[in-house]
C-alpha cells in the first residue's frame, strides 16, 4: 500500500437496483485497504445503507462515492442527488442502528437540497 492515501471515485445510477455496484466497490476499497473480511462486510453494509438513505425514492439522479484508503481503514464520503421538492430523506431506527453498529464513524448531513454521508472504518489488525 503506498504512503498517500489513495482514492477511488464511483458514480452511480440513483436508483435501488445500482447498489450491488458501490457494495462491489466497497469491498474491492476495503480489501486494498488491508480490512479483514469481516470488517470488509461490515463496510459493504454501512455503504449500502447509507447510499440508499440519500437516494431519491423516485430513482432519479446519481451517487457519488469517494473512497480514501488510508494506511490504518478507509474512510467514504457520498453525495445524493438533490431530493425531491419538500422531500426529506431521513434514516429508519433501524438503518441507523445498523450503521453505527458496523463501522467506526459515521455522520449523515443536508446541504442545501443534497444529503451527504461520511464514514470511516479502521482495521483491527495490527
Amino acid at each position: 500500500m503506498p504512503e498517500q492515501a489513495v482514492e477511488i471515485r464511483l458514480i452511480i445510477p440513483g436508483a435501488p437496483e445500482f447498489l450491488r455496484l458501490a457494495r462491489l466497490a466497497a469491498a474491492d476499497a476495503g480489501s486494498r485497504a488491508g480490512l479483514t473480511y469481516d470488517e470488509i462486510e461490515d463496510l459493504r453494509i454501512g455503504v449500502d445503507e447509507l447510499c440508499h438513505t440519500v437516494m431519491r425514492t423516485d430513482g432519479i439522479g446519481v451517487v457519488t462515492l469517494v473512497f480514501r484508503l488510508l494506511g490504518d481503514g478507509i474512510e467514504v464520503d457520498g453525495e445524493g442527488p438533490p431530493l425531491d421538492a419538500g422531500g426529506e430523506a431521513k434514516p429508519s431506527e433501524l438503518s441507523r442502528t445498523i450503521v453505527a453498529a458496523v463501522v467506526d464513524e459515521h455522520e449523515l448531513d443536508r446541504e442545501g437540497d443534497r444529503l451527504r454521508f461520511r464514514l470511516a472504518k479502521r482495521t483491527q489488525r495490527r
